[in-house]
């Protein structure tokens, strides 16, 4: 993931799902959060199923608006 998505990422996770911030200081030390981070976040109980479905929703529609 590139550096802007990886910040607009972060700032969705922020926002939408309210992840604090020492909750994605703890993800972004794991060495894999930059191709991870959704998963990690998920694995460490920071968020739920649920939320992990919206992360990878929101993934998808970002992706193909860059596309396009």
């Amino acid at each position: 993931m590139t550096a802007p998505n990886e910040s607009r990422l972060i700032q969705f996770l922020k926002d939408e799902l309210n992840i604090a911030s020492q909750e994605m200081a703890i993800a972004l030390k794991h060495p894999s959060h930059k191709t991870n981070l959704p998963t990690i976040l998920w694995q460490y109980g920071i968020i739920t199923s649920s939320q992990l479905d919206q992360v990878f929703n929101w993934l998808e529609n970002n992706a193909v608006a860059e596309l396009g």
